[in-house]
Parts: C-alpha cells; structure tokens; sequence
C-alpha cells in the first residue's frame, strides 16, 4: 500500500516582533510578523511575507509569497492572496518568476472572503467583504465589488 508524503502544519524560521498572538492550528514559515500582531486559526503565511506592527489576519486567510502588509492592517476571515495570475494560460507551475507582488499600505482594511490579486494598495483603504481587487488602488477610500471599484460618499 503506498503511504503520502505528509508536512506538518506549524511555525518554522518565522521572525517575531513583541507581544505577537498566534491561534493554533496555523501555517507560518520563513516569513515576518511584526510587534502586537494576531493571527487567526487555519491561517497560512508563506516564506517572505512581511507583516507590520498592529496588523490583524483573521481565521482562515492566506497570505502568499511575494505580500507585504503595513502597519495597522485587518485582513478579514477567508482572505485570499493571490500572487500567480495565470498569465500563460494555467498555473505557473514552479516558475516563480511568473508570480507578482502585492503591497498594501497602512491602515488597510480588507473585508471577509476578498481576493487580493498581486495589486499594490495605498494607505487608508477600505475593502468591502467578498470583493476582488484586481487592479491598483491609487486613492484612499472604500471599494467593493466583483472587480472592486471606489464607492462614491453621499452626502
């Protein structure tokens, strides 16, 4: 009978600032947390992630290689990072040099389920739950939708 090759969930070569909380079961690895973070169960942060001080991720987010997440930061339950837009027709498959970054500014706050293609995203952001941000966010604000786009203030 064939046995699968198994990985353990956990914390390996990650860098932690002061007064982090962590809620088990998660998936940190080779990546940065900075000081009075949380971070949420069933929660996966990749190698060279870097996370600023302040910054909340919620249960079951993924944050994928090639992120940057500043200071004062929410990322809400089941956000998803994307760094591979399957710009030759399906996934990269290894060849990281096909992947793209993603920056968020300080003072971002990304809603529930939200997808967060490789964008760069300015301090001061609000991301409506559910939304996919497939494009740069230049100006502060509230967006929301399927692709995300700036909510206009009524007044």
């Amino acid at each position: 009978m064939n046995q699968p090759e198994i990985y353990q969930a956990g914390l390996r070569e990650v860098e932690f600032g002061a007064r982090v909380k962590i809620v088990e079961p998660c998936n940190l690895y080779g990546c940065k947390i900075g000081d009075d973070c949380f971070v949420g169960p069933f929660t996966e942060i990749q190698k060279d992630v870097r996370i600023g001080a302040r910054t909340r991720v919620q249960s079951h987010a993924f944050i994928c290689e090639l992120s940057t997440i500043g200071d004062d930061c929410f990322v809400g339950h089941g956000v998803m990072f994307i760094n591979d837009t399957f710009s030759t027709g399906g996934p990269a498959r290894g060849r990281k040099e096909l992947w793209r970054e993603t920056v968020i500014g300080n003072r971002v706050s990304i809603g529930s389920n939200a997808t967060i293609m490789p964008v760069n995203i300015v301090d001061d952001v609000v991301i409506g739950a559910g939304s996919v941000v497939t494009k740069d966010i230049t100006t502060p604000g509230t967006y929301a939708g399927n692709p995300a786009r700036r909510l206009l203030a009524r007044g």
